[in-house]
Formats: C-alpha cells, structure tokens, sequence
C-alpha cells in the first residue's frame, strides 16, 4: 500500500482514455492532502511470434496514450508501460501483492472489461476500488 517514507502509492491500470481520466479525477480526490503517488499502468500486449521489443512500426503500444492521460492529472503521475502475452498477466506482473488500485468503468448492463479486470486482480489479493464513469 505504501512506499517510501510514509507515502501512498495508488496504482491505476490504463483501460481507455476515458475511464482512465475519471479514475485519475477520482484519484485526485481521494489523496488530497496526503503523501500519494500515483503509478498509471498500461499493457501492450504482444502474440506469441513477436519479440518483446517495441514495435517499430504498425501497432503501437500505448505509452503516448497514457503519458497524455497522465497529463491532465493534478497529481504526480508515474506512467509504466509493461510488454506482455496476456493483458491480466501484465498486470499482474506490475502490480505489487495488496497494491491499491483504482479503476473507472462504464455503467452497464453487462459486466465491463473493467469489472472483469477488478474482480481477478481482488482474487490476486489486490485492494481494488472502482468508480463509475457516466460519461
């Protein structure tokens, strides 16, 4: 939960321009006042052929996308971007056991992606919150 010297450490995985913007908004409300980092995490993910480098061209990965994002913050915001062969997996790899995450989604009928995601990450042992976008 925490980090160095006291600080919080608050972890929110890029799931689109949109939720990500509503969840870093939240994010700005609950931490103020407090010592907090913020770490926005993104997974490109990559099919098995591929090597784990940067693509050069054709699909890029979206590190541009979330340093964008990360920008309209009032917070400090510390993007990542992880290369992986399966989105969850990704994240499971960047996030630390009992990390606290933040995560927007859409109101639905259905389950959203952001749903699915939280619950997997609350069964890793992750302290997952989410918020809702009514945009």
């Amino acid at each position: 939960m925490g980090g160095a010297d006291g600080e919080l450490e608050l972890s929110v995985p890029y799931t689109g321009p949109e939720t990500t913007a509503v969840a870093l908004e939240r994010a700005a409300v609950l931490t103020a006042g407090l010592n907090a980092r913020v770490l926005l995490i993104a997974v490109h993910t990559l099919p098995y052929p591929v090597p784990f480098v940067l693509p050069h061209h054709g699909a890029r990965p979206p590190g541009g996308t979330i340093t964008g994002t990360g920008g309209h913050s009032t917070l400090a915001v510390q993007p990542q971007v992880i290369l992986a062969r399966d989105r969850l997996e990704g994240f499971r790899y960047a996030l630390k056991p009992g990390s606290t995450v933040l995560l927007a989604a859409h109101k639905h009928i259905w389950q959203t992606q952001e749903e699915k995601l939280a619950r997997a990450l609350a069964a890793d042992g992750t302290k997952s919150r989410s918020c809702t976008s009514y945009r």
